[in-house]
Formats: C-alpha cells, sequence, structure tokens
C-alpha cells in the first residue's frame, strides 16, 4: 500500500501528525468537563408562581390549569407535573427530551407562559411568573448558619441571599445556585379579624390602601418651561417615596369620616412588621439556625472545578462575615466523583503497565516493543479530541471506556511489527525494505480491524432514551481511540519499525533463558490448542452440542442474575424524609415523653 510507503520514507512527518494529535488531544482533556456520569437527566424548566390567599384547589384550577394549557406541546417537550399547595404556590416543571438546549427550551417556555398571563388572576400576574433553568442533579448544599444561635433566621437567610448566593452564581458553573425556601424580606401585615369586622373593614380595603398610599409619585420640577417670566434655576420636587419603616405602614389611613375627622389606620386593626417573606421552609444545620444553599450541576460544566471555586470563593468571604455567622459544606456530592475518577486512573495506570509488560513479554526485545507502546498514548489523547468534538466529558464511563482500549489500540501496531521482523528473519530484508513489504501485506487488515471494531462499539451510540444516552460515550470513545491506532498503524508505526528494528543475527531466533522457557511452554500450549481443535472438527455432533449447552447455561444466568440500570455504590450520604399529616404545623409543640405516675410501678425479673 502506498499510503504506507509514503510515512516510510518521511519518518519525520509520521512523527509530527502524531504530535499534532497528541497536543490537540492534551489541550481537549484540560478542557473537557469532569462529572460522574454523562448528562442523561432530561432538561428540566420549572414555573413557579404565587395566588396569595387561595387554597390548593383555585390554584390549581385559576392559575396551573391555563398555564399549563398554553405550555402543552412545547417543542420536544416529554411530559410536564404541577404542584399546587395550600400556602398559594404553584410549581410547574416541564420535562423535555435528551439532548434538548435548556436554553432554547426556556425561552419556548417563557413564550408559552406569556400567552397565559392575561387569563391569570391579576393578583398573580402583577407578582409575576418566573419561568427558570432547573437541575435535579445536587452538586453542593452550602450551609450558611449562626453556631451560637445570636442571629435570627430572617437575617441570616437575607445575609446569604443578597451577599454569598449572588457571589456564588458569578462563578462559572454556579449560576443555578439557589436557597431553600424564600429569603428575601418583606413587610408583613397582622390583622385582627374581629377589630376589622367591628369597623367594617376587610382585607381587600387594606390592600387597595397599602397599593394606594404605597407609591412613588413623580411631582415634577419647580420653574420648568414654559414659565411665564424667566426663571434663573428649575429646582426639582422629590418625594419621600416608598415606606420602608414598619411605623409608616402603621399609619397608613384606611378610612375617614367627614365631618367627624375620624381616621382608621393599620396600627387601629393590627401591626405591621418587617419579617421574612415566607416561613413555609425552616432549615437547620446541627441544630442551629441555618439558611442552605443548594448548588445545581450545570450541564455541561466541569463540576470538580465549579466546587473548587466555590470552595474558594467562601473561604475568601468568611473574614468578612457578621459576627455570630459561619459557613459548612453540608454535602458535597464531587467528592464521590474525585475519588470514583481517582480510582480510575489508578486503573488506566495499571492497564497500562499490564500491557507493555504483556508486548514484551512475547515480542521479546525493547525496540519492537516501543512501536506498539507509542501508540498507546496517540490513540488515547486522540479521543480526547473526538470527546470534545462530540460534546461529552471525562466521566466514569468515557474513563473506562479508554481502560478498555488500552488494550485494543496496541493491536494494529503490534501487526505491522511482527510482519516486518517476519520479513526480515525470512527474506533476509532491510528494515526499510520488509517495512515497506510488510504494509502491502498487512494494509488491507489494519483498516478491517478498525472498521470491524467500529461496527461492534457504534451501534451502541443509537440506543434510544436514558440507557443509549448512558453508554452511548463509553462506545464512541473506545470506537475513535480504534479510529485513531488504525491511523498510528498506517503512519507512525511502519516508520518507526523501520528506523528502530534491526534484522536478526544469526541463531538470534532462538531464546535462551526466560524467554527460550516461555516460548517452549507457549508452543505446547498452542500445540494443545491445536489438538483441541482438530478433535472439535472431527466431533462435530459433540461440538455442536457442548456450544448449546453452553447458550442454555448462559440464558439461565442471564435469567437469575438481578438487573439493575447502574450498579448501588455507596456515596458517603443518606437522605431521610418525614411525612407529616396533612395541615400540620410546623411549630407545633414536642410531644412531651410519657411519664409514669407515681402511683404506677413495674418490675423486671
Amino acid at each position: 500500500m502506498k499510503f504506507a510507503h509514503f510515512f516510510i520514507d518521511r519518518p519525520i512527518f509520521a512523527s509530527v501528525i502524531s504530535i499534532i494529535i497528541v497536543l490537540a488531544g492534551a489541550v481537549a482533556m484540560l478542557n473537557l468537563p469532569i462529572a460522574q456520569f454523562p448528562d442523561i437527566t432530561p432538561p428540566q424548566i420549572s414555573v413557579s408562581a404565587t395566588y396569595p390567599g387561595a387554597s390548593s384547589e383555585v390554584v390549581s384550577q385559576n392559575v396551573a390549569a391555563p398555564i399549563e394549557q398554553q405550555v402543552n406541546g412545547a417543542d420536544r417537550m416529554m411530559y410536564m407535573n404541577s404542584t399546587s399547595s395550600s400556602t398559594g404556590n404553584m410549581t410547574l416543571s416541564i420535562y423535555f427530551e435528551i439532548g434538548t438546549d435548556p436554553s432554547l427550551a426556556q425561552v419556548d417556555v417563557q413564550n408559552r407562559v406569556n400567552l397565559a398571563l392575561p387569563t391569570l388572576p391579576s393578583a398573580v400576574s402583577s407578582q409575576g411568573v418566573s419561568v427558570a433553568k432547573k437541575s435535579q442533579a445536587f452538586m453542593m448544599i452550602v450551609a450558611i448558619y449562626s453556631p451560637d444561635n445570636s442571629l435570627d433566621p430572617t437575617y441570616i437567610a437575607n445575609y446569604a441571599n443578597i451577599n454569598v448566593l449572588d457571589a456564588i452564581k458569578r462563578v462559572p458553573g454556579a449560576n443555578q445556585s439557589s436557597i431553600f425556601g424564600s429569603p428575601d424580606y418583606a413587610m408583613r401585615l397582622w390583622l385582627k379579624p374581629d377589630r376589622m369586622a367591628g369597623l367594617g373593614l376587610t382585607a381587600s380595603d387594606v390592600q387597595r390602601a397599602v397599593a394606594a398610599q404605597n407609591q412613588q409619585y413623580a411631582a415634577g420640577r419647580l420653574g420648568a418651561s414654559p414659565t411665564a417670566t424667566p426663571v434663573q434655576q428649575t429646582i426639582p420636587v422629590t418625594t419621600s417615596g416608598r415606606m420602608t419603616e414598619p411605623s409608616q405602614f402603621d399609619n397608613i389611613i384606611l378610612r375617614a369620616q367627614q365631618g367627624t375627622g375620624a381616621i382608621v389606620r393599620v396600627k387601629d386593626i393590627g401591626r405591621a412588621e418587617l419579617g421574612a417573606k415566607d416561613y413555609s421552609i425552616r432549615s437547620k444545620y446541627n441544630g442551629n439556625t441555618a439558611t442552605l444553599i443548594a448548588i445545581y450541576q450545570q450541564p455541561g460544566a466541569n463540576a470538580l472545578q465549579v466546587a473548587t471555586d466555590v470552595k474558594k470563593l467562601l473561604g475568601e468571604m468568611r473574614p468578612t462575615f457578621p459576627e455570630g455567622l459561619d459557613y459548612d459544606i453540608a454535602l458535597d456530592t464531587t467528592d464521590f466523583v474525585r475519588e470514583s475518577i481517582s480510582e480510575v486512573v489508578h486503573t488506566f495506570v495499571e492497564a497500562v503497565v499490564l500491557v507493555v509488560l504483556v508486548v514484551f513479554l512475547f515480542l521479546q526485545s525493547f525496540r519492537a516493543t516501543l512501536v506498539p507502546i507509542l501508540a498507546v498514548p496517540v490513540s488515547i489523547l486522540g479521543a480526547f479530541i473526538g470527546m470534545t468534538a462530540m460534546g461529552f466529558s471525562i466521566n466514569m464511563l468515557t474513563l473506562f471506556g479508554m481502560v478498555l482500549a488500552i488494550g485494543i489500540v496496541v493491536d494494529d501496531a503490534i501487526v505491522v511489527v511482527e510482519n516486518v521482523e517476519r520479513n526480515m528473519a525470512e527474506f533476509g530484508l532491510g528494515p526499510k525494505e520488509a517495512a515497506k513489504k510488510a504494509m502491502d501485506e498487512v494494509s488491507g487488515p489494519v483498516v478491517a480491524i478498525v472498521l470491524v471494531l467500529c461496527a461492534v462499539f457504534i451501534p451502541v451510540a443509537f440506543l434510544s432514551g436514558i440507557t443509549g444516552q448512558l453508554y452511548k460515550q463509553f462506545a464512541i470513545t473506545i470506537a475513535v481511540s480504534v479510529v485513531f491506532s488504525g491511523l498510528v498503524a498506517l503512519t507512525l508505526s511502519p516508520a518507526l519499525a523501520a528506523i528502530l528494528l534491526k534484522p536478526p543475527k544469526p541463531g538470534e531466533h532462538e531464546k535462551k533463558g526466560f524467554f527460550g522457557w516461555f516460548n517452549r511452554r507457549f508452543e505446547r500450549l498452542t500445540e494443545g490448542y491445536t489438538s483441541t481443535t482438530r478433535l472439535a472438527i472431527r466431533r462435530v455432533g459433540f461440538s455442536l452440542l457442548l456450544i448449546a449447552g453452553m447458550v442454555a447455561i448462559m440464558l439461565g444466568l442471564f435469567k437469575r442474575v438481578p438487573s439493575t440500570f447502574l450498579p448501588v455504590e455507596d456515596q458517603g450520604y443518606i437522605f431521610t424524609a418525614a411525612i407529616m399529616p396533612d395541615a400540620a404545623s410546623s411549630t407545633a409543640p414536642r410531644r412531651p415523653p410519657t411519664v409514669p405516675s407515681s402511683g404506677s410501678a413495674s418490675s423486671r425479673r
């Protein structure tokens, strides 16, 4: 094959091609995202709205239903579900097909929600409907807490929301971070129903009065044109603006009677208080009042790098925290990812060492061993180029694929080296002539090896569903590395064989010592295998019966062995959930322990 002759005559050019592959693969490896598994969860868009004072049934009928009607049928949508609570909150989760761009899905959902806005109650539209990308994969949970419980929950939540959360969102790959619950401050009006009933007022009257008097008005300018007489200055008139203090809300006028001058204010029927916007979620960390910040795995982000950057940021912010406030990493799933990848890397190194030893054991020459061994880094690093082009990540499956590929990518180069040595031994050719003759003989088989292996692994990429998405990266990584190994076998390997291999000296093929003993044992093993094969050929019926028995045993074991989606692994943490009865209060007092009365007695034998 003249293609290989070109590189045998130009070994520097062949080396440059491999060097470029190595450099490009190294750059791709450093920029690929790192995760435990491929991104197999369907993209999720979350729509949330609030209808103050409404029951769950009212929210479902008047908020969730109109939005669902418009969102239904979004491009590449699989399914959706909504949750309406008795606190007036509605959350709609829309799931899209795997591979859908979350940003495009968010835009599509936002446009459809805008169509539903005119049909929603005014109280819902005035507060806005939130549409956001959402990830189900927790990467980290950060606890902002008061070790001595000197700070109240509202202060901690507000500080975490304004100072900590905003800083974390600026970390690349952590912009989907959020706080459990609603951490915002709010001016809460607590009303007394009996006083309101006596004065003939309703909650709607209070709401209208607050909306009318708590506004920012444009008062204009004094001396603004046109004026009857020329003026030298214009003075802007500013008002006090919106209210910020509880005392200002207490003095809001609800009703004034003409003639008598009687005025009813908010403080006459209740009180104003600056508190949290929502008290439905309370969180603690090790028994201390805390605010929990969830950092989600953003698609395409390097989880290990994001976790490192977040920890570095929090370490820099700790000295600026108010007295009595601290933080801790409550959950970090990247620790397990880091340990898992470290174990795979160790396996990778061990596999390389074993391949080197096995190749050297059979080739029994350092020069001959060097040729296939150099094909390993070129092929493996070349796989990173394909992973970058396909949008893959460095994860457990791609790394396992590379471990498996180590033993495969050396095969093509071994075929080239052994054929070159055979031509030098049998025909007495020089290294360059033997390399050219060898490539004329094995170029076709090398290409065939690559195509056959690709035919084995590439079909896995066409599997549908989550299983196909999961194992696609595993199969394609192996296929890409095999393609690069074929390229190396046609370019670098024959060029190196022509340079490194030396013609054997008379009697050199007779090995002594350990290699001689190994060759004799291996020849006996080969003869035994050949004899067994001849026997199997002579007794075809028995051989077919034996094969049928083996297939039957495999089918039986296949049915008996338990199946699972992924192996269960202990990641070092446990999630528990306590389900309270309907309408249970989070502030219910604990039931005191049962204490026996003074008149009771118990005995134990």
